[in-house]
C-alpha cells in the first residue's frame, strides 16, 4: 500500500474516532456513566472484531507463540485505551467535540513525539527535531483559537 492511501486510512481512522466519541459520549450522558458507555463500547466492538477474525482467513496464533508474549502486552494497552477512552466519554459533553478532540491530539503528539525520541515501546527512534518542536507548537496554536471565545 502506497503512502497516500496509508495516509487517508490515517485520515479516516481519525475521523471515525471523533464520531465514535461524539456518540459515546451522548451514550455516557444517557447512562451517566463513562465506564458503562466504555463497557458497552469494548464489548460491541469485541464482537465485531471477533466476526471479522472468524470470517477471515488468517491463522490463529499457536500456544507457543502465545505464550512467548509478554504478559504485560496482553493488558496495558487495554487498560491505557479504556480509561482513554472513559476520559473521552466524560469531557466531550462538559468541554464540546472540537475542544476535547484538539486537546486529545496535542496530548497524542506531545507523547508521540517523547516516545519516538527515546524508542519506547520498541518502535524506532525518531530523534526531536526543530521541525517537530515547531509542529507542536503550530498544534498548540490551533489549540487555543480554536478554543477561543468567538
Amino acid at each position: 500500500m502506497n503512502n497516500i492511501n496509508i495516509t487517508v486510512l490515517a485520515l479516516l481512522g481519525g475521523v471515525l474516532l471523533a464520531i465514535q466519541g461524539g456518540f459515546n459520549s451522548q451514550l455516557s450522558s444517557q447512562l451517566k456513566s463513562p465506564f458503562q458507555a466504555s463497557l458497552i463500547s469494548f464489548f460491541i466492538s469485541t464482537l465485531l472484531a471477533a466476526t471479522v477474525i472468524a470470517l477471515g482467513s488468517r491463522k490463529v496464533p499457536n500456544w507457543e507463540h502465545i505464550k512467548a508474549i509478554p504478559v504485560y502486552l496482553w493488558f496495558s494497552g487495554a487498560l491505557f485505551s479504556f480509561i482513554g477512552i472513559s476520559l473521552y466519554y466524560y469531557t466531550i459533553p462538559r468541554l464540546g467535540i472540537s475542544t476535547m478532540i484538539s486537546l486529545g491530539l496535542t496530548g497524542q503528539m506531545a507523547i508521540s513525539v517523547i516516545a519516538g525520541h527515546y524508542g519506547w515501546f520498541g518502535l524506532n527512534p525518531e530523534p526531536i527535531s526543530a521541525r517537530r518542536i515547531i509542529g507542536l507548537g503550530a498544534m498548540v496554536i490551533g489549540i487555543i483559537l480554536i478554543n477561543k471565545p468567538n
